[in-house]
């Protein structure tokens, strides 16, 4: 029986969520339309004259990534153009880069193309 292969987080793919619009503001910078839904969201939207999608503007690096991360690059790879981009502005590359991502996974921003479903 050999062992079983650890995975590595730098070898798994994120795609943007198809939920998400965006677009490119004057500024350059990737900007996240996130409509706010539920009870709650509706009665701040009636009475407080909340907005019903609200804008997620990121910065320079987050912008950079988010248009990266196009389904086809892994994390490494996507690293690798940030380093080239950025340079030593991007370091420590990897923990930040791995953060972030799993941020953006955690909020359902992303997904990812080739991670293993649980059975």
């Amino acid at each position: 029986m050999g062992k079983k292969k650890a995975e590595n987080f730098l070898d798994y793919i994120p795609k943007r969520n198809k939920l998400y619009d965006w677009e490119i503001n004057t500024k350059k910078h990737v900007e996240v339309a996130v409509i706010n839904r539920g009870l709650y969201n509706r009665i701040a939207q009636l009475i407080f004259h909340k907005p019903k999608i609200s804008k997620i503007e990121l910065d320079e690096f987050g912008s950079f990534i988010w248009q990266e991360m196009d389904g086809t690059k892994s994390i490494y790879e996507i690293g690798t153009h940030v380093k080239d981009k950025f340079g030593k502005k991007a370091e420590p590359l990897y923990e930040r880069l791995c953060e972030y991502i799993k941020t953006l996974h955690n909020n359902r921003f992303i997904v990812y193309e080739n991670k293993k479903k649980n059975k």
